[in-house]
């Protein structure tokens, strides 16, 4: 038998997928590895920084364990979390029946569900930039072409419907809204919404609605945006990750409007669930406790994300070179740093993490030009820890843009 050395082949495809959030941990390890304590300012990931889900969510899900509830599962979830799922949306204005959930390994799977049922190879969807890189990269995986719609930094990062006429095409099939918005951190008001829809009804695109922050918006939970049209395509995505406190136990779902128009992405999206058996049984449990029972705990998380983000706003806009627009929900802010001559958002941030630990993720990342000088900074950390953060950050920018 003879024996070759040659490399196994990856699919080219490979090539076009990138996810800048976790990718660039990949540095913090080198520069852990060196000595240096690394503050992760990169992730979302709430629990990290001593926020917890509430008791009678965990409760749910031991009570299901020693239940037995550990085999498989229905590939759409559980009826009853179906069902809560359903009754939550229609409380809050859009009546979704439980037929029409699934229940998914988080957000990220229903997003990979919804855009392979519905987009084909050389397919395009409308992506807000900056955007969450998940899209990109599982549009990137099937073949398809992500076309970027601006999203304008001057009027508090709302969508800016020009450019979005400009770039809209026949080979568009859907439009991805994020509201509120990761990474921005921004929120979209009715009427902007309702012109969302508009645009999505008279190009004949499905919304893809990205609402897993809608419990931790500051001034309260928001609507889903299929409440303004009930008729409207929307697929609506959230989880038990941000507004539950749990991203560890990957629960998430997707939720389809009432419109006949997508009876047949129903179907598609069930056999797809079908092919991947099933979320985590004993995690959607928990949905049914969390979506009915006690939720003082997003009031409290609301307040404590508000206290950091005004943290935030207020000592980034007192460094250098440095501006940014106040978020309204969610744990995220997207900075702009007037960068040197010749430099990127990528330079400055890996620079940031080799003198002082701290780790955050470059806008180009999310889509912005290397150029532009964004990035985006997790403000999950205490008010201490974020003062003493951002005190290194002030002191090491400043040295940066005077080279």
């Amino acid at each position: 038998m003879s024996l070759t050395h040659t490399a196994i082949p990856v699919s080219p495809r490979i090539s076009h997928f990138s996810y800048a959030i976790r990718n660039i941990a990949v540095e913090a390890e080198r520069v852990e590895a060196a000595g240096r304590r690394v503050r992760y300012l990169n992730v979302g990931n709430p629990p990290a920084f001593g926020f917890q889900p509430p008791a009678h969510m965990i409760e749910a899900v031991e009570r299901a364990m020693r239940n037995g509830e550990n085999g498989y599962g229905p590939s759409p979830g559980i009826a009853a979390a179906r069902e809560a799922i359903a009754a939550e949306y229609t409380g809050r204005g859009w009546p979704v029946s439980a037929n029409r959930v699934l229940v998914t390994a988080g957000t990220s799977e229903a997003i990979d569900l919804a855009l392979t049922a519905l987009v084909d190879e050389h397919g395009e969807v409308l992506v807000p930039m900056p955007t969450y890189p998940l899209y990109t990269a599982v549009i990137a995986k099937l073949g398809a072409r992500a076309v970027y719609y601006r999203t304008d930094p001057s009027r508090a990062w709302l969508p800016d419907f020009d450019h979005l006429a400009r770039v809209v095409t026949p080979a568009a099939r859907a439009l991805v809204v994020i509201d509120p918005n990761n990474p921005t951190g921004a929120t979209y008001p009715t009427e902007v919404r309702r012109q969302l829809l508009d645009f999505a009804s008279t190009h004949g695109l499905v919304v893809l609605a990205d609402e897993v922050y809608g419990d931790i918006s500051y001034q309260g939970p928001l609507p889903p945006i299929g409440s303004l049209d009930a008729d409207a395509p929307v697929i609506s995505f959230s989880s038990l990750s941000k507004g539950y406190v749990a991203p560890g136990w990957r629960t998430g779902w997707l939720a389809i409007g009432r419109s006949p128009r997508m009876e047949d992405l129903v179907v598609a999206l069930k056999k797809l669930a079908d092919g991947r058996l099933c979320s985590t049984v004993p995690m959607q449990h928990a949905i049914q406790s969390a979506l009915t029972g006690d939720r003082s705990h997003q009031a409290a998380f609301r307040s404590a994300l508000q206290e950091r983000a005004d943290v935030t706003t207020r000592a980034l806009q007192a460094m250098p070179g440095m501006s940014c627009i106040a978020p309204t929900a969610a744990f995220y802010a997207l900075p702009k740093l007037a960068l040197p001559p010749g430099k990127t958002d990528h330079d400055y941030v890996l620079a940031l993490l080799r003198a002082t630990g701290i780790l955050c993720v470059h806008g180009s990342g999310f889509g912005t030009s290397p150029a532009d000088g964004f990035f985006r900074i997790v403000f999950l950390a205490s008010p201490a820890d974020l003062r003493d953060i951002y005190t290194q950050m002030g002191a090491f920018t400043a040295e940066y843009i005077s080279r």
